[in-house]
Order: C-alpha cells, then structure tokens, then sequence
C-alpha cells in the first residue's frame, strides 16, 4: 500500500508559504482545539477602529511557527545543537502558546474564566493533547513551562525578543495598516545566538532591536491600546458583566449552553476535561451572536448596550495624563440622569473610569542580551546610544473617562 504524503502548505500573506515540517503538527493543527482559533479574533475589538484586523490567532500560531523554524536553522548554522525532538517540542510549544485564547483574545481574558489567564488555559489545552497524542507534547511543555533545562528554548516561545511578538508585531501592523509596527523580523532573526544556554543578539542587529521596541510602543499607544478600541473592549465586558448579573438572578438569556455554562461563573479552581471540552466549544461566534439576540432584551441596560456595540455607537472616551478629578466626574453623572432615562444604580454601566499602562522594555524579567564583538554579554539599554530607548524602560500611565456622547 503506497501511503501518501499529508503534509500541506498554507498560503500566508505575511511569509508566504508556510509548510507543515512533520505529522505531529499536521495531527495539531488539524485538532478541532486548534481549528477553534480561526473563529478567534487576534486583535479583540480593533476592526471597529482598523476595518482590516479581522486576523485571526490561527493566522498568528501558524506565522510564529514559521518564524520559529528560521530561529532554529539561523541557530544551527551557528553551531547550537538542536535535535530532532527539541525542535519538535520548539514547534509544538510555540504552535499552541495560544491556544488557550477566549472570545476576542486579551478583550474577555479573566472574565469568560474567572482568574485564569490565557497561558494557564493553554497549559490545561497542550496537557489535554499530550494525553490524546501518548506524551508527543511532552518537550513542548517543559519547554512553555521554562522547566527544560535549556534557557533559550523557553526564550524563543516566551521572552521579550521572542517569535511570538516578532510575529504578531508584523502581522498587527499589515492588517491594521499601521505602518510603524513593521519590524524587520528576518533581521532579527539572522542575528540571534546562545551563550552559556540563553538567547542573545549579536552585536550588529542592536540597531533592529531598537526599531524593534520602537516599533511595540508605536503599536501600543496607537493600536492595542487606541481610545476607541479600549472602550469598544470595555462596554464589551460590560455587557457580559450585565449578562451573568442577569443569569445569576434566574433570568434566562439566549445563547449556546457552552457560553451560558460560563457566562454563570465556574467556581471549581481546576479544570477537568469536560469544562475544557467546553470552552473548547466557545469563540467570537457565541459572543457576537448572544450580543445579537440581547439587543431586544427587555433588559434595558442590557439591550442599549448590546444594541450601542453593534452599532458602533459607542460611549465618548477621553485619555488623560492625569486621573479624572471627582467633580468632572460627578458633573458627568448629574447630566446623564438629567439628559437620558438611566437609573442612578445602572450609571457604572455607562459612566467609568481606568487606567492604562504601556511598558515597551524590561530590564526585570527575559532582559535582552546584546552579545559585543570582543565576548561579552550586555543588557541592550547599556549598549544603546538611543536616548528613547532608555525611556521606553519606564512605566507610563495613561487614564481614561468613558460616558455617553449626550454628557457632552
């Protein structure tokens, strides 16, 4: 019997085409877990800013997988061993890193499952596979966990130069159109080594690291955390905080029973494999079309807000360097209750405060390591002669009002 050959190659806009190097991958990515992330949105509620970021966390799995093949070719041709299985555990780990992606990404991360992050949902996810495919993953999850005893590995899937940012950076600023965000992934990639176990970049590419970090802040300040998106994403939690206020009273709401299971809060602090196969079961589709139905929801708190989503017709939202001042806010209070029908205790549905922070390096955790000519390894902020660079260490915070336009 002649077997054929099931290996396939995606057509990526960003790389071109991307192979599938072995059968393990092909099996994963043709796992209904993975296929979940095409219906995941990769940049949350953006698309309402950029009409073009309807990319998906499949598109941006696959891409860091093919970044993370180059990563482990440049390595090799520089002399560092990597075997058969630990490239597959590269893959495998990088691959699935995000996996564990709720409904429209970071936007519901923590809600949709009370206190758990992605990272520990796709933990529980590759601990599923790795049962179902008799310990494959194995090296894969060592390798996510930090646990294997080769640094740099866990410092290609999960550090502050690794393939995961070097993909999504490039992918986010093709499809929202943000020019700035381009970084020169190739670049970045040709100039990687390993001393003493952990990942450096060789001296010459520092100026890519710099066009790198400028290009996260850029992407930060005008794309991940845009006025507009951060409101359309806060209203967005805002419905599902009403929805399981709702739900949690005996009202009955309609959507998939996967989403309603959740949307009444699990309160166990381990998932089993039936609430796994459950969230499993959950992407933006649920949200968009829960949000859908609750419109007409004789809920009137519940239906404007939806109904306000759907329509873009969002809340106003101001960014300031300073917390809003309590008496501009209660200003804006008494001209809502003047102005519309909402009730003093619906008000925080409506009307609210936060803040948002953008930090583009840190010396504290996976610093960068810049590897000079003569042997020694430096942090990259002591071998930069780029005075932004430097600023771009420290934390800068930003506070945000939204309220209805009718305030104004």
């Amino acid at each position: 019997m002649v077997q054929t050959n099931k290996l396939k190659v995606f057509n990526d806009p960003i790389y071109g085409f991307i192979g599938t190097p072995n059968e393990l991958i092909f099996k994963l990515i043709g796992h209904p877990y993975f296929q979940r992330l095409r219906r995941i949105s990769q940049m949350g509620m953006s698309y309402l800013v950029y009409p073009g970021a309807h990319h998906t966390r499949f598109h941006h799995a696959l891409g860091s997988m093919h970044l993370m093949t180059r990563a482990i070719n440049t390595l090799r041709v520089k002399g560092v061993e990597i075997n058969e299985e630990e490239e597959t555990g590269l893959l495998c780990a990088i691959l699935l890193h995000d996996i564990g992606h709720g409904p429209f990404s970071h936007a519901l991360e923590g809600f949709v499952v009370s206190g758990w992050s992605h990272e520990r949902l796709s933990l529980e996810f590759m601990n599923s596979l790795n049962h179902e495919f008799q310990g494959q993953i194995t090296t894969a999850i060592a390798i996510f966990k930090g646990e294997y005893p080769r640094p740099f590995m866990n410092q290609l899937v999960s550090s502050q130069l690794d393939m995961d940012r070097l993909d999504y950076l490039k992918r986010d600023s093709f499809y929202s159109g943000v020019t700035e965000g381009n970084i020169n992934s190739e670049r970045l990639i040709s100039m990687l080594n390993v001393v003493d176990g952990n990942l450096v970049v060789e001296e010459k590419g520092i100026y890519a690291v710099e066009k790198f970090l400028m290009a996260r802040r850029f992407m930060y300040w005008q794309v991940y955390l845009h006025k507009t998106g951060l409101c359309a994403e806060q209203m967005l939690i805002r419905i599902m905080t009403r929805a399981r206020e709702l739900v949690n009273k005996g009202v009955e709401l309609e959507g998939s029973s996967s989403f309603i299971f959740f949307l009444k809060g699990i309160q166990s602090n381990v998932f089993d494999q039936g609430t796994l196969e459950k969230f499993a079961l959950l992407d933006d589709v649920d949200i968009i079309g829960a949000i859908k139905s609750w419109q007409n929801h004789s809920d009137t708190v519940l239906s404007k807000l939806c109904a306000m989503l759907l329509n873009r017709n969002l809340l106003q939202v101001k960014i300031k360097k300073k917390p809003i001042a309590e008496d501009r806010m209660e200003a804006i209070v008494s001209a809502i209750i003047a102005k519309t029908h909402i009730n003093a205790q619906d008000i925080p549905y409506f009307v609210f405060t936060g803040e948002i922070s953008n930090k583009a390096y840190s010396q504290d955790h996976q610093a960068i390591r810049i590897l000079k000519q003569n042997g020694k390894v430096t942090d990259v902020l002591k071998e930069s002669d780029q005075l932004n660079l430097k600023a771009l260490s420290k934390t800068v915070t930003k506070y945000y009002c939204c309220y209805p336009k009718e305030a104004v």
